[in-house]
């Protein structure tokens, strides 16, 4: 109950934070060029200053950005993100048909590249300076310096064009019919490049976090205590070195969920997936100001709730963290 407690302090902390930033996106957008009735316009191929004065009334552009501010925070409150005029629907609706497929590629590309990264940093710090950590830390410094657009454009021309093993892009076959797991298998074959993609710069920024955390463990009295005892190395990697090594490793988790969510913008954009990355960048081109908002808003939401999960599941690796506070 105090690891609860202490998580849901925090969470109640990051709700000021919150407000900052939707006040603060909401102010920097209205030193933009243009706005939704530009966009409108220019979708319809022009029109007359009166009808631009109507639908700037009609959307409430005419008033000034104080009132405006106060009517939006007004709408949040009551959990409404406002009309879409581009997509012609609900705010709130435009994002929940985009979420599920950021949240997968988010999901998949976070476990992936924890995985992968521990692994490799406990490979690579069991063979210090030896040929398996000179590879791996080599690998890890070039995902690291590469832009994800170049590997997801390098992994459409190889993996997708020349040898066909995987789909270019998209979240599933247009002309899919099946359902159940016929469906989720082929949602899993086209996410599989692209959460390569994404996962790969963080994945260097795991291994590199694990095999600096194991080397740090490696040297602690109680590591040569269990040694001592005459306990395997598999024995003390399992019970004593790996639970302490993942403590930097879980809270970056929660550092870089703001960032994988911006990564996602690319990725997304690169395979053609309809989640909220590619959605915020159609948001503005077109100048939907009440999307782009709403997206910035669920977005920390989704970033807020991670850190919460990430804050109980490093009280549970480490007991003296409810304790302590």
């Amino acid at each position: 109950m105090r690891l609860l407690g202490l998580a849901l302090r925090r969470l109640a902390a990051s709700l000021p934070t919150l407000g900052v930033i939707v006040i603060g996106l909401f102010l920097l957008l209205q030193f933009a060029p243009g706005d939704t009735v530009d966009a409108l316009l220019a979708q319809m191929g022009g029109g007359d200053p009166a009808m631009a004065e109507q639908l700037r009334h009609f959307y409430g552009l005419d008033l000034s950005v104080a009132a405006r501010l106060g009517q939006y925070l007004w709408r949040l409150v009551q959990l409404d993100l406002g009309f879409s005029a581009i997509y012609d629907k609900p705010v709130a609706a435009v994002i929940l048909e985009r979420l599920p497929a950021t949240l997968l590629l988010m999901g998949s590309a976070l476990c992936f590249a924890f995985a992968a990264g521990m692994a490799l940093g406990i490979l690579a710090a069991q063979r210090i300076n030896g040929w398996p950590d000179t590879l791996i830390s080599t690998l890890g410094l070039v995902f690291y310096a590469t832009p994800s657009f170049w590997f997801g454009l390098m992994g459409i021309v190889v993996f997708a064009v020349r040898l066909g093993w995987l789909p270019p892009g998209g979240l599933e076959d247009v002309g899919q019919q099946a359902g159940g797991l016929a469906r989720v298998l082929d949602i899993a074959w086209h996410l599989l490049l692209p959460t390569l993609t994404l996962s790969l710069i963080f994945l260097a920024t795991y291994l590199r976090i694990m095999r600096a955390a194991v080397l740090e463990v490696l040297t602690l009295d109680f590591v040569r205590t269990a040694r001592a005892k005459g306990l395997s190395e598999t024995a003390v990697l399992t019970r004593h070195v790996l639970r302490n090594a993942l403590l930097p490793m879980i809270t970056l988790i929660g550092l870089q969920a703001g960032t994988m969510l911006g990564g996602s913008v690319v990725v997304e954009s690169v395979f053609a997936l309809p989640g909220l990355g590619r959605l915020a960048f159609e948001a503005v081109v077109q100048r939907d100001v009440n999307t782009l908002l709403g997206i910035a808003f669920v977005s920390s939401l989704v970033v807020i709730v991670v850190n919460f999960l990430t804050d109980l599941l490093y009280g549970l690796v480490d007991p003296r963290i409810a304790g302590r506070d």
